[in-house]
């Protein structure tokens, strides 16, 4: 059986994640593919000098006959040796009566910075104490070991700075009552916190539908003032079309939210609560430390009642910690502020993308109104991207088709370039099998009608109000008015 071949989207999605910084392993976790195909894919975009953002010409054939190509022997490189460690530092002198003990808080908060390893901090502690009795790397190791087992008892997650947010709702909701009809509506609780600094973000929606949920991640980056490498939610229906433990389908709006901010979305595995514990950890502290507290007011509209969550919010994240040094904001402005990237320079715009098939009048249908698309391709289904002012149309990933967005329901909107001229209008006539230019003893009938009524067939089937009508009706409707 050959190999399912992959589409050229997700070619391009490697192309934009290996030119944001990320590694083979996590762009192949990102995109669902083997590390070997994201390998391959990573190679041919270096040998063609791809980058993101991609050239506007580069149609999806060029990056096939790009992927088909041989790839090309280079010679082997030599191998790398090691850098030799520095030599042992010298004894302690023997008056030294007790060995330094190691900031072992510290030296886990450093641990969180991208590249820093134990054996980077053993030696700055062994420089750091130069001439009194220190501990060897091996003891080192085995006290950090014990200090880190206290923090708590389960395996950890190593999160580095800038690398992680985790975006989950909380469980627990906040009523809203309206003041003219005392109706009360249920408010969503959106929380983010990043992995590094456990830096909190939390806010109240309306609903966990797509545009309160990419909205969230918006005002998310905003409030952390730039954007983290991977994004790691729930499999929420907004954000994950079809769960699965290895190959989860990203919906389409947050695939291109993530491109816009230029982050990777990696979801997090079906009935797998760990994988995501920072977020399970952070709604927990959400509830306690801020619903909680407001439980027993009464909120009228979603703006009081962010106002109230986001000044119990800053108490929060200015909170000491209770092992640690520091707090969440502290460690925000520490470790994980200096590593996110900055914020695109234009904003994001909220779209919808919707499959449509083109029908016989060469028109798709959203919400009840119809937009052309170009005549040859009636039958075939385009894609659908609609902003609150435009519906474009795209085909294998190209746009064909762009309009201001309508309301009127029923009605149509229609590009003249779109539009069939008339040798190919479809017009079919008695012994013709195939549509395109009418015979010429079907021509020679036609112009010996009268001529004004010749004026009326051109003028009729020209007019801007029927060129959606089909050529046969208008004939018909001719032929029935001949003497």
């Amino acid at each position: 059986m050959p190999t399912k071949r992959v589409s050229m989207q997700k070619f391009k999605e490697v192309i934009r994640l290996k030119t944001a910084g990320l590694s083979l392993r996590p762009i192949a976790t990102a995109v669902r593919l083997s590390l070997g195909t994201v390998a391959k894919y990573a190679k041919a975009a270096e040998v063609a000098g791809l980058t993101w953002p991609l050239p506007v010409d580069c149609s999806d054939e060029a990056l096939t006959r790009l992927l088909s190509k041989p790839p090309v022997a280079s010679a082997a490189t030599p191998a790398v040796t090691p850098t030799a460690i520095a030599a042992a530092i010298a004894a302690a002198a023997p008056s030294a009566p007790k060995i330094v003990a190691p900031d072992f808080p510290a030296i886990h908060q450093e641990l969180k910075r991208k590249g820093v390893t134990l054996q980077l901090l053993w030696q700055e502690y062994r420089e750091g104490n130069d001439g009194l009795r220190t501990y060897a790397y091996s003891q080192f190791c085995e006290r950090y070991r014990r200090f880190a087992k206290t923090l708590k008892r389960s395996m950890r997650q190593t999160h580095h700075a800038g690398e992680k947010l985790f975006v989950d709702y909380a469980g627990q909701t906040v009523p809203i009552t309206d003041a003219l009809t005392g109706e009360i509506v249920s408010a969503q609780i959106f929380v983010a916190v990043l992995g590094c600094s456990n830096y909190t973000y939390a806010e109240a929606t309306l609903s966990q539908q797509l545009p309160d949920w990419l909205a969230s991640h918006v005002r998310t980056f905003a409030f952390l003032g730039g954007t983290p490498a991977v994004v790691v939610p729930d499999n929420l229906k907004s954000g994950v079309d079809k769960a699965c433990r290895y190959e989860p389908e990203i919906n389409k709006s947050y695939e291109e939210l993530a491109a816009h901010y230029g982050v990777a979305v990696i979801p997090a595995r079906p009935y797998h609560p760990k994988d995501k514990a920072k977020a399970e950890v952070a709604v927990q502290i959400i509830e306690r430390w801020i619903l909680a507290v407001l439980r027993r007011r009464v909120f009228f509209s979603l703006a009081e009642l962010n106002d109230a969550i986001g000044a119990l919010l800053t108490q929060l994240n200015t909170k000491p910690f209770k092992k640690l040094p520091g707090s969440r904001l502290s460690a925000f402005e520490t470790l994980d502020q200096p590593a996110l990237r900055a914020l695109p320079a234009l904003g994001y715009e909220y779209a919808q993308w919707k499959k449509a098939r083109a029908n016989i009048d060469y028109h798709v249908e959203y919400e009840g109104h119809y937009y052309s698309v170009p005549h040859t391709l009636v039958g075939q289904v385009v894609d659908l991207r609609v902003t609150a002012r435009t519906v474009e149309c795209l085909h294998n990933n190209q746009r064909v088709a762009s309009h201001v967005r309508s309301l009127r329901r029923g009605a149509h909107t229609t590009a003249d370039e779109h539009m069939n001229t008339l040798a190919n209008l479809g017009l079919r006539f008695p012994g013709q099998r195939s549509q395109g230019t009418p015979p010429p003893y079907m021509l020679a009938g036609v112009r010996n009608i009268a001529a004004s009524l010749l004026r009326v067939f051109t003028t009729r089937i020209e007019s801007r109000a029927t060129k959606t009508e089909s050529p046969n009706v208008i004939l018909k409707w001719l032929l029935q008015r001949c003497p």
